[in-house]
C-alpha cells in the first residue's frame, strides 16, 4: 500500500478538502474529458453541462462551497492554482457568465444557479459524497456522463474506479515499495527487522517513485504553505463569511498571549496556531489538506510550536511529515478520513493522530512509541459526529482542531513516558472507527441535520 505525502498533503483553498477541492478536481477532470475527445466540434451554446450533488454534498454544499467550487473546476481551474488568486472577484465572473470556452471556436451552456443542482433525495449507494455530471444537447439527449465521489481530503475517484476497490482509493502496487507495510503491525515488524525508523521506510517508499530533489522540494514546500496560512491567520481580524457571524478569535489569542506570555501555557500556544489555520480554512483563503480542510490545524500548530517553541530543524520537520504521512495513509488505507464517511473522529481524529506520530518521531521516540501515540490520539476522537452549524467549517470545526493539537501533544508526551507497549493496537482502534463511522447515523455525518448543527435556539 503507498500513498505519497505529496498526495496526502495538498496545497489548495477552504473551505472544504471533500466538498470543495474534490468537487473541483471532478469538475475539472469532466470538463477535460469533454475536450480532450472532442465530443463538441462545433460552436453550440445549446448545449449545457448539468451537475447533481447528491448525499453530504447536497446537504452541505452552499455553506462549503461546493456550487463554487463545481463552477472553478469547469472553467478550468484547479485548487493549487487558485492559492494566491483573488477567488471571490473569479467566482463574480463566472456567475455572470452563461457559457464555458473549450477552446476559440467552441462554447458549451453552463449558468451556475441553474446548472448545479443540490438534490436532497436518496444518495448515491457508493459514497454519500457523490456528483453527476452530464453533457445535454439542445433536444435534452444526454451525450456524456460521469459520477464522481469525493472520498475525503481531495480525493476523487469515479464509479468504475470505486466499484473495482475494497477500499475507495487507488493506490500504488506494493512491489514498488521496499516496504509495503498496510497496516500498523507490518510497519512495526519491518521497522524491526530493518532497524530503520518509520519515516526511514516511508522516505524509502517515497524515492521508489519521485527523485530526492522533488520529494525534498515537495515536503518544504508544504511546510512553507502551511506556516504561511498559519502566520496569516495570526495576523486577520474581523468576520467570517457565511452568516453566522462569527469573529476571528486567533489574532486575539496570539497578542494576548504574547503581552504575558508568562501567564500562558502549551494549550495557549497550540489553540491560538490551529485556530489561525482553521479561520483562514473558513474564509476559503489557501490551506493545506492535513489530511483534510476541516481538519487542516492540528499537525500546523503541533509542528509550528516544536519549530518556534523548541528549536526544531527543517530535518525534523521533514521526519516529522513523513512520519505523519505513514500513518495517515494507514487510516485512509483501512478506514476514512472523510467527515461524510465517518464523522469528525476521521478528520481531526486522523490529524491528531497523524501529529501525534510525527512529534513523538522528533523527539526521539521508537517506532513502537509512535505508533502508540497515535493510536492514543485516535482513540480519544472516537466516534467525533461531523455537525456542522449552517454547513460551515466553522462552528465546532474551528475550535475542535485547537482540542486536537492539545490532544496530539499529550498523546506524544504520553507515549514518550512509556516504552511502547500498550493494550490497544492502533489497527484495532482504526477499524473501531470504521465500524464507529458505519454505524453513525447520517445525521451526524456532515449534513448538519443533527448534533450541534440543529442545536441552535433562537431569542
Amino acid at each position: 500500500m503507498f500513498i505519497s505525502i505529496l498526495e496526502l498533503f495538498k496545497i489548495g483553498i477552504g473551505p472544504s478538502s471533500s466538498h470543495t477541492l474534490g468537487p473541483m478536481v471532478a469538475a475539472n477532470d469532466f470538463i477535460n474529458r469533454i475536450k480532450d475527445q472532442k465530443i463538441i466540434e462545433s460552436n453550440t451554446k445549446e448545449a449545457f453541462i448539468r451537475c447533481t450533488l447528491k448525499g453530504s454534498l447536497a446537504y452541505t454544499g452552499k455553506g462549503h462551497s461546493t456550487d463554487r467550487a463545481v463552477a472553478l473546476g469547469l472553467h478550468g481551474h484547479l485548487p493549487a492554482s487558485l492559492a494566491d488568486e483573488d477567488v471571490t472577484t473569479l467566482i463574480k465572473q463566472i456567475w455572470l457568465s452563461d457559457h464555458i470556452s473549450l477552446d476559440n471556436m467552441i462554447s458549451i451552456s453552463f449558468i451556475p444557479g441553474q446548472h448545479i443542482v443540490f438534490d436532497k433525495g436518496e444518495p448515491l449507494p457508493e459514497h454519500p459524497n457523490g456528483m453527476i455530471f452530464e453533457l445535454i444537447d439542445q433536444n435534452n439527449t444526454l451525450i456524456v456522463s460521469e459520477t464522481y465521489f469525493s472520498i475525503g481530503g481531495g480525493f476523487i475517484n469515479t464509479l468504475s474506479d470505486i466499484s473495482q476497490l475494497q477500499a475507495p482509493l487507488k493506490m500504488s502496487p506494493s512491489s514498488l515499495c521496499r516496504y509495503p507495510f498496510d497496516s500498523a503491525a507490518a510497519m512495526l515488524k519491518m521497522a524491526k527487522d530493518a532497524n530503520v525508523s518509520i519515516a526511514q521506510m516511508k522516505l524509502t517508499n517515497e524515492l521508489e517513485h519521485v527523485s530526492e530533489d522533488i520529494l525534498f522540494a515537495g515536503i518544504d514546500s508544504i511546510w512553507h504553505s502551511m506556516q504561511r496560512c498559519l502566520e496569516k491567520g495570526l495576523e486577520a481580524a474581523g468576520i467570517l463569511p457565511g452568516g453566522l457571524s462569527i469573529s476571528r478569535r486567533a489574532k486575539d489569542l496570539y497578542q494576548n498571549i504574547k503581552i504575558k506570555p508568562e501567564q500562558a501555557n502549551i494549550n495557549d500556544w497550540l489553540c491560538a496556531y490551529a485556530m489561525a489555520v482553521n479561520e483562514e480554512n473558513a474564509a476559503g483563503n489557501m490551506v493545506v489538506t492535513a489530511p483534510t480542510n476541516g481538519a487542516a490545524g492540528v499537525i500546523p500548530a503541533v509542528l509550528y510550536y516544536f519549530i518556534q517553541h523548541q528549536q526544531g530543524t527543517k530535518e525534523q520537520v521533514r521526519e516529522f511529515l513523513l512520519t505523519a504521512s505513514a500513518i495517515g495513509g494507514l487510516i485512509k488505507h483501512r478506514s476514512s478520513i472523510s467527515g461524510a464517511e465517518v464523522g469528525c473522529q476521521g478528520e481531526v481524529g486522523s490529524a491528531a493522530a497523524m501529529a501525534a506520530a510525527g512529534l513523538c518521531a522528533i523527539r526521539g521516540g521508537t517506532s513502537k512509541q509512535v505508533e502508540n501515540a497515535a493510536e492514543i490520539a485516535l482513540e480519544h476522537h472516537l466516534g467525533m459526529t461531523c455537525d456542522p452549524v449552517n454547513g460551515l467549517v466553522q462552528v465546532p470545526c474551528i475550535e475542535r482542531n485547537g482540542f486536537g493539537a492539545i490532544k496530539a501533544y499529550t498523546a506524544a508526551s504520553l507515549a514518550l513516558r512509556g516504552n511502547g507497549e500498550h493494550f490497544m493496537p492502533l489497527d484495532n482502534c482504526i477499524e473501531a472507527m470504521k465500524q464507529t463511522g458505519l454505524e453513525m447515523s447520517h445525521k451526524y455525518k456532515e449534513t448538519s441535520l443533527g448534533g450541534l448543527a440543529v442545536s441552535i435556539t433562537e431569542c
